[in-house]
């Protein structure tokens, strides 16, 4: 488990404190090539990654990966595979979106998680809450932003690199929308693809 990851404050207004939830899991960080971030935890802790049972954060991840060819059946064989899930935002969303400030001050949390792993190699950021996180992260640390702003699928296919580790955009893969959008579906199944190929 990650040491560090609380919010002292909780200074946001757009999201439900009462909902933060950071990554309970006991891992090596060494073992770690690929850090897929999503957008903010659930409204049902019950469907968070790592909860008991079938969580749906679970079931949408483990079908897109092995819509990509890897065959896994759990969060725990992801994490095998060395690929740990986390999300940008730690608490739940009250609306539809969440406000760039807060995304900002909960990326200060993730940019902790991040220095955590010594043999990171790709970052897949599944939606535009995600890249923005990873842009703050830049740049506080006096960096180029990672990722250009655009719509996501004109931007994928180039190549993006955050202190050496490769960035690749994507959608969001955790939730009840993965099932309805057919096309971005296909788009996270080739990005997962990819991620695999580029630490195999």
């Amino acid at each position: 488990m990650i040491s560090g990851l609380t919010c002292g404050e909780f200074p946001c207004n757009d999201v439900r404190h009462d909902h933060f939830i950071t990554p309970e899991v006991d891992l090596n960080p060494e073992h770690v090539s690929v850090v897929m971030i999503s957008e903010a935890a659930p409204q049902d802790r019950g469907d968070y990654y790592y909860a008991d049972g079938d969580p749906l954060f679970q079931r949408t991840t483990v079908s897109a990966f092995n819509d990509a060819g890897v065959s896994v059946s759990s969060i725990a064989d992801i994490l095998k595979f060395g690929v740990y899930l986390t999300t940008a935002v730690k608490c739940a969303k009250i609306g539809y979106g969440i406000k760039a400030d807060t995304i900002s001050e909960c990326s200060y949390l993730l940019e902790r998680e991040l220095e955590a792993f010594p043999n990171l190699k790709v970052l897949m950021l599944m939606g535009d809450v995600a890249i923005k996180a990873v842009n703050y992260i830049a740049k506080r640390a006096g960096e180029k932003r990672v990722l250009p702003a655009g719509s996501t699928y004109k931007i994928r296919g180039e190549e993006y690199y955050f202190k050496g580790i490769r960035a690749l955009p994507s959608y969001l893969q955790a939730g009840p929308s993965f099932f309805i959008e057919k096309s971005k579906r296909r788009m996270i199944t080739e990005d997962i693809a990819s991620a695999v190929e580029l630490v195999r």
